[in-house]
């Protein structure tokens, strides 16, 4: 990739924005039960965090046959923890996995008072630091982290050219957090400068369609390059460069209030709503908006080939995964191991967020076994219940790695770790037993929130 430069010129494209990264700065940290939404954030809030399909999370090292770092892993833990955020973010149970579900933007994320749709964050709002409120609505659409290493300059409006420095804006100014440490944005940036761009079989290598796309698509190729017959110098791709990730890391006026970067078309189809506002739901519609704003006379079957060329540019192999309880064990091993070096290294910070995060991953999933008071599931009681109290005897292990590190016996923390490696088996082996009992089973999870709604309309 060539070096990015950040020089406004009046063309094209939209997009992005921020929503969380995170925040550092604890003076002391103990394993707690995760906090709710319900009470702290605006009644009508949807953060849209328990769904069983999920978008698929890649990463670079994956493909290059490479295996997890402990910076990566401090960092992925790091980013799905609550414990990390400050004030109202971390009473609400609010991580940056909130709204950037698995490196994807959350499309269904919405706060009353800062979102104007589904999708879209206002970042400079009062309720999760009153210090950065500028007085205006200013929603932007939440964008995916797919890629982000060759995505600068960061921000919707491209502010930031570093990702370090877009991480320390999150963290202090949009959600009041304290200066993170050199470790804390060494994390972070490792773990998001991993997240990749989802594999996409209709694109060759240098960004050219492959046989796998259709033809409408190949004639709209064609248009995506030809130069504007209002402005011979400009065309689609000189923005978002076929050959450089749909980019040109610069900024643009396109007639949409302002001046944004060039969002990537890569993956897009998952990136929905579109333009840095979220204004636009459909490629149609942002098809047949430059089409206005630039007069390109493009009739209704190319305007209808552009649209089949960026479905076929944003496309996927395998975007959404089904989340199962191995899925859940496998992530919190990923996050468990952070305490190998930080044991070791007696660094009571870390071990004090580890196991904060551990703690409420496992407390996730174990929700997912509904007890006896739930008449909705019908069999495996005892073997819910033996799922929900193995994780319960989870959680109080790690509280005594945490006390113990508290307290400077790091050779007890050591050998609290140890119990909590043997104990996982038995209750990795537990939820697998139940899990077809449990809402990692469509069937299971469908009646369950059928019974939840009827309650809730009963209660109209």
């Amino acid at each position: 990739m060539r070096q990015p430069t950040y020089q406004p010129l009046r063309l094209t494209a939209v997009a992005a924005c921020v929503a969380g990264l995170l925040m550092v700065g604890l003076a002391a940290a103990s394993a707690r039960p995760i906090t709710t939404a319900e009470g702290v954030l605006p009644p009508g809030t949807e953060l849209y965090e328990e769904q069983l399909d999920q978008p698929t999370e890649l990463f670079s090292f994956e493909a290059a046959g490479g295996k997890r770092s402990y910076l990566f892993n401090l960092g992925d833990m790091l980013f799905s923890s609550p414990a990390i955020f400050g004030g109202v973010a971390r009473k609400a149970g609010i991580s940056c996995n909130t709204c950037h579900q698995q490196g994807s933007g959350n499309a269904r994320l919405y706060v009353p008072g800062l979102s104007i749709r589904p999708g879209t964050f206002d970042t400079t709002g009062a309720l999760f630091n009153p210090n950065t409120d500028n007085g205006v609505f200013d929603a932007v659409r939440v964008p995916s982290l797919r890629g982000a290493k060759y995505l600068a300059p960061y921000t919707h409006d491209g502010h930031f050219p570093t990702l370090r420095g877009f991480i320390r804006n999150a963290i202090v100014n949009e959600f009041a957090g304290a200066e993170p440490s050199p470790q804390v944005l060494d994390a972070l940036e490792a773990y998001v400068r991993e997240i990749a761009f989802l594999p996409n079989p209709k694109l060759s290598p240098g960004g050219r369609l492959s046989a796998q796309a259709s033809e409408p698509a190949r004639r709209g190729q064609m248009l995506f390059v030809k130069p504007f017959r209002r402005a011979a110098a400009m065309s689609c791709a000189s923005c978002h460069r076929p050959d450089g990730a749909f980019v040109d890391h610069q900024v643009h006026d396109v007639g949409s209030g302002g001046w944004f970067k060039t969002p990537t078309l890569l993956n897009a189809n998952f990136n929905a709503p579109y333009f840095h506002d979220g204004r636009f739901d459909s490629y149609g519609q942002v098809v047949g908006y430059f089409d206005r704003h630039f007069d390109l006379g493009l009739s209704k079957d190319e305007q209808a080939d552009l649209v089949a060329y960026l479905d076929a540019v944003g496309d996927a192999a395998e975007p959404i995964r089904r989340n199962t309880v191995q899925a859940e064990l496998d992530e919190i091993a990923a996050f468990a191991s952070v305490l190998d070096t930080a044991i070791a290294e007696r660094n009571k910070l870390v071990i004090a967020l580890t196991v904060d995060s551990v703690g409420n991953e496992w407390r996730e999933p174990s929700e997912n076994f509904p007890s006896h008071s739930d008449t909705s599931v019908s069999g495996g009681l005892a073997e819910r219940r033996r799922a929900r109290g193995a994780v319960s005897e989870m959680v109080l292990t790690l509280r005594r790695i945490a006390m113990a590190a508290a307290d400077d016996d790091f050779d007890g923390a050591a050998r609290a770790y140890a119990d909590y490696r043997r104990e996982v088996a038995v209750a990795a082996a537990n939820m697998k037993v139940a899990e077809r009992w449990s809402l990692f089973n469509p069937a299971v999870r469908k009646a369950h929130f059928a019974a939840l709604q009827r309650l809730a309309d009963l209660a109209k």
